[in-house]
């Protein structure tokens, strides 16, 4: 299912004025950039280690080019939190997988400045409405550091439950790292 660039999310019910999930586009690409560039030592222990040309305009946007062109064949939906103009996260679901599985794989962080304020969790619940009601999947996966706290709390309040641990599933900050594993069921 295509889902139109149009289609945003706000979040005035929990009073956080200014701030909206929507998909990202290209005109995006500088806010993304400097988004990464900002957070570049935030975000080192969560994530896989980037090559200097990751922090770039260029170097984003082929993984958002990548991204748009995901959005366009079904497979990946690319959204991204902003306040006002500035981006302070990403919530991407890949991985979409149709027929009798109708899943994905959700990926997200915030930025250091508003980390710890809800927003996550604000976000990861929308992106959930979107999957189920939008894109009409059945599931969602994702997965932490196992000892990424925060942001297995964020999990847990948005009706995600454990369904295991991944020895060595993925190479983050340059080693090979144990993993949670979480899904939620959208549709009962």
């Amino acid at each position: 299912m295509f889902v139109s660039p149009e289609s945003i999310v706000n979040f005035p019910e929990h009073s956080t004025d200014g701030v909206s999930l929507r998909l990202i586009q290209l005109p995006d690409l500088q806010e993304l950039t400097a988004a990464y560039v900002r957070n570049r030592t935030h975000l080192a222990p969560w994530e896989p280690e980037r090559p200097e040309e990751f922090f770039t305009d260029s170097g984003q946007h082929k993984i958002l080019q990548g991204q748009l062109e995901g959005l366009a064949a079904g497979t990946t939906y690319p959204a991204a939190l902003f306040e006002g103009h500035r981006l302070i996260g990403r919530f991407t679901l890949t991985g979409i997988i149709r027929g009798p599985f109708q899943s994905a794989s959700l990926g997200y962080w915030v930025d250091k400045s508003v980390a710890g304020k809800g927003l996550a969790t604000l976000a990861v619940r929308a992106i959930c409405d979107i999957a189920g009601s939008e894109l009409g999947l059945h599931r969602i996966e994702a997965s932490t550091l196992r000892h990424n706290h925060a942001s297995q709390k964020v999990l847990n309040k948005c009706g995600f439950e454990q369904i295991g641990m991944a020895p060595h599933y993925l190479q983050i900050a340059g080693h090979w790292q144990d993993h949670n594993l979480y899904q939620r069921i959208l549709h009962r």
